[in-house]
């Protein structure tokens, strides 16, 4: 069976243009295919690292719609929570980058970084944030495109709270979590609250609560929204991860496109390994009747073709992996990750993705080979050896 192999794995070299080409092609495929996956397990990353004991409460009606500031004390006292947040959408621009969206946020300080206990910020950047009314603190990723740093003062012009705002740059945060978004701009509620109109004071957008016992989330959750059932505003709340599963579903229409797109790159290399093998048979047709009558059977005709083209898949997985892991996690990755943090945190190769894609390599690559193994083993001794070419 070595030996079959070996021979199988020698005929690769018998048209090295043809090859190459093949397996260049189905280099370039598996590469928009890895880059595809990694936009779909990137983009679910914030379900899959989300916080298993912490949930979010949200307007009933829609997240974009306020709730009044008093809920946040009810939440507090829901039997099985632990401690509870706030924070507010912002909305605003950096006048010098207009273009360059990023999340902003009024927070409540103290409680946010006792709940959010994924940003780390130093003990010097926390003390200087909570003693400071106009403080702010920027992830790493923005600060570095803003191009400010500690100590700096920043101006935004709001939207949804028309005017400049000024800030005070008190500190730049990391991330100990994946899902932590790495561009955002949090600021204190309080500040917000005092320079907001008049109708839009004492208003939350969402609470954040960090519970005592993950296994009893839904209770704490059902708890949470029967106490404001009987109010004007209602709330409904899920666990971090489901309301990022929420948030992705919005999307969804996307994410189906790209699974398409993906399946139809898989197609043309099928196609691609296809046309290669079914060249090499039909050039290697008196070969192989040769073979046959010096006593090789049809299996054994067979196994050369599919032996053959595993081989081509072997080269295209090993190539198309290695070429994809260094084009996404040493160049591509860190581009989307410093542009697009709001929406990629992490933007990286997964293992999984990596193994999947070898093995569709090879898989594919045998799965085109089937056709030309089967007409190979059907040749006919005699018809095959009166073939001039």
């Amino acid at each position: 069976m070595i030996g079959l192999l070996g021979i199988a794995a020698r005929n690769v070299t018998r048209n090295w243009l043809r090859t190459i080409l093949t397996v260049v092609g189905a280099i370039v495929a598996l590469i928009a295919f890895i880059m595809l996956q990694t936009v779909l397990t990137s983009w679910e990353v914030g379900a899959e690292y989300a916080a298993k004991d912490r949930l979010g409460t949200r307007h009933k009606v829609s997240f974009v719609m306020q709730l009044p500031k008093r809920y946040i004390d009810d939440v507090r006292g829901v039997q099985g929570v632990k401690d509870a947040t706030w924070a507010n959408w912002f909305g605003a621009k950096d006048p010098r980058k207009p273009d360059e969206f990023f999340a902003n946020m009024g927070v409540d300080a103290p409680s946010f970084l006792a709940v959010m206990d994924e940003l780390i910020l130093s003990e010097e950047d926390k003390t200087r944030w909570l003693g400071d009314k106009r403080g702010a603190i920027l992830g790493d990723v923005l600060a570095k495109k803003l191009g400010v740093k500690v100590g700096d003062k920043i101006t935004l012009q709001g939207s949804i709270y028309p005017g400049d705002w000024e800030f005070n740059v008190d500190g730049i945060y990391t991330a100990a979590r994946k899902s932590l978004d790495r561009s955002q701009f949090l600021f204190h509620w309080s500040y917000l609250n005092d320079g907001a109109p008049e109708g839009m004071k004492d208003q939350i957008g969402w609470v954040m609560t960090r519970i005592d016992d993950p296994a009893k989330s839904a209770d704490v959750a059902a708890r949470i929204d029967k106490m404001f059932d009987e109010r004007d505003t209602q709330t409904v709340t899920m666990s971090e991860r489901n309301m990022q599963v929420s948030f992705m579903a919005m999307f969804s229409a996307i994410l189906t496109a790209l699974n398409i797109v993906s399946l139809i790159i898989l197609l043309i290399m099928l196609m691609i390994l296809g046309n290669t093998i079914a060249m090499g048979v039909r050039e290697r047709t008196r070969e192989y009747a040769v073979l046959r009558a010096i006593g090789f059977l049809p299996w054994h005709i067979r196994f050369f073709v599919i032996g053959e083209a595993s081989v081509l898949g072997l080269l295209a997985g090993v190539g198309g992996v290695g070429v994809g892991y260094f084009f996404v996690n040493g160049f591509v990755g860190k581009v989307i990750e410093d542009g697009m943090s709001a929406w990629f945190p992490y933007f990286r190769v997964e293992t999984s993705t990596a193994v999947i894609a070898f093995v569709v390599a090879v898989a594919l690559a045998a799965l085109a080979s089937l056709i030309p193994s089967i007409q190979a083993g059907r040749i006919s001794v005699t018809d095959a050896l009166r073939r001039v070419g």
